[in-house]
């Protein structure tokens, strides 16, 4: 080996040897940035996860909601994806959503016809109750709660959330 070559490899050495120091110390003390978890959860109870997941999939929910999901570019739902979606919402919310007639009286939407949430008024109360509860415990850390607001304002109006403006 020249050289010039072993002055090369030695300098790339020492850097390639830096960058690893720097990344373990900083991985040990933290780095000044703290990785705050998955901020979506459920306290739904076993049975209710049951029951509910029944019914989302039996009512085909999935067609334009997504839940627990890592989203992609390639992979798009037209309507708000549901994670967290039961701090935004409370149960009796939920209930009169689902048993409205037509339930952009109550919450309205930008989305096509065909996308628009259908009335769930004639499955039995008990369902609607069931759907409801577990929509109700769909939630999202503090933390994380404006981004859930915006995500479903965005979604459901086409428009720049609000306070993501500074308005409010």
């Amino acid at each position: 080996m020249k050289r010039g070559e072993k002055v090369i490899l030695a300098i790339m050495g020492v850097v390639v040897a830096s960058l690893m120091v720097r990344n373990a110390l900083s991985l040990h003390s933290g780095g000044g940035v703290t990785d705050p978890g998955i901020p979506f959860y459920s306290t739904a109870s076993a049975g209710l996860l049951h029951e509910a997941g029944d019914l989302y999939r039996a009512n085909d929910c999935r067609q334009c909601h997504s839940l627990w999901t890592v989203k992609s570019a390639f992979e798009s739902v037209p309507a708000p994806a549901l994670d967290g979606v039961g701090s935004l919402h409370s149960q009796q919310w939920f209930y009169d959503y689902f048993s409205a007639p037509n339930p952009q009286t109550i919450l309205p939407s930008r989305l096509k016809r065909e996308y628009r949430h259908p009335s769930l008024i004639d499955l039995p109360i008990y369902q609607r109750q069931t759907l409801a509860q577990y929509m109700a415990s769909l939630r999202v850390k503090d933390w994380y709660l404006e981004k859930a607001r915006a995500a479903e304002y965005e979604k459901l109006t086409g428009k720049a959330y609000p306070a993501a403006h500074g308005e409010k």
